[in-house]
């Protein structure tokens, strides 16, 4: 049984501007009610106000997802931008390399900080820029995400800032938000599991569809419908309601189930390439083995 008494799930944006149609959170407990939403301030979820509900609000002793990579490669060359001598040497110094390049930017956007010309080589951008050092192809992973493939899903590099299902725009801002939280919640495996308390980690939604039972092709649910079908292998009630539910809002519902499934597998927070140097500098998506 999992030690934890509640289950949230972000499904978090990198857009420009300061209110994101692209947040949202959810959440569940112990037990199979269903996950249910949680209203975000003034109609829509800015990333300053996730912030400030995950310290003055979230549920107590929580396991708190966010969709989104907090860390880029490393280990495949060394740094995380080899040939740039401000490159950082483990994920909190990336972190505090993001803050200080995009500090000026409101709502912890991070949009400017792959413009930098010590970090554009190394970035896939709108334009058709994809810098020298990109690495070719579908560009540079880290070793979860190597592991993420392995399972069968379709994982994106973080350097890549171009396409729908791109991932990087959304990760920089996560950077920030990490940077600003400073320790106070950890974050699973940069920070130890603690004992007690709540703790942040990396989810993947399309981990938690396939988990649930939806093939990669239809991993998205645009109706309660689907959703429900979801939940119920996942062993929750569904939620209330029929019809349509946008795939960001479905995305952390169902997440939220799963992280309340997936928290007392213990082999999940032990998957065999995750050692400490990865810790200190990549990190891990929770689920994957």
């Amino acid at each position: 049984m999992s030690r934890f008494a509640h289950f949230v799930a972000i499904d978090w944006s990198g857009a420009r501007g300061s209110r994101h149609r692209g947040i949202a959170l959810a959440w569940c407990g112990i037990g199979r009610a269903a996950p249910r939403l949680v209203s975000p301030p003034h109609g829509l979820w800015s990333r300053m106000a996730v912030l400030d509900w995950l310290l003055r609000a979230a549920p107590p002793d929580a396991l708190i997802g966010f969709d989104l990579g907090p860390s880029l490669p490393f280990a495949d060359r060394g740094a995380f931008f080899p040939g740039w001598d401000a490159s950082p040497g483990d994920a909190r110094g990336l972190w505090s390399l993001v803050e200080t390049l995009c500090g000026g930017e409101p709502d912890l956007g991070a949009a400017g900080f792959a413009d930098h010309p010590g970090a554009a080589p190394h970035f896939r951008r709108h334009g058709g820029r994809t810098g020298e050092a990109f690495g070719g192809g579908r560009g540079r992973f880290r070793v979860t995400e190597y592991a993420q493939a392995a399972q069968g899903l379709k994982p994106y590099s973080n350097l890549n800032l171009v396409g729908a299902a791109q991932v990087g725009k959304a990760s920089l801002a996560g950077m920030r938000l990490f940077h600003a939280l400073g320790g106070r919640l950890p974050l699973w495996p940069f920070d130890p599991l603690p004992e007690r308390g709540s703790a942040l980690v990396e989810i993947y939604t399309a981990l938690a569809a396939r988990d649930a039972g939806r093939p990669p092709h239809r991993a998205k649910m645009r109706s309660l419908a689907e959703l429900n079908t979801a939940l119920a292998t996942l062993g929750s009630a569904p939620v209330p309601g029929h019809g349509p539910i946008d795939d960001h809002r479905s995305d952390a519902l169902l997440s939220a189930a799963w992280l309340r499934a997936a928290a007392s597998r213990e082999a999940l927070w032990h998957p065999a390439g995750l050692n400490p140097a990865i810790a200190a500098t990549e990190g891990w998506t929770f689920g994957v083995v």
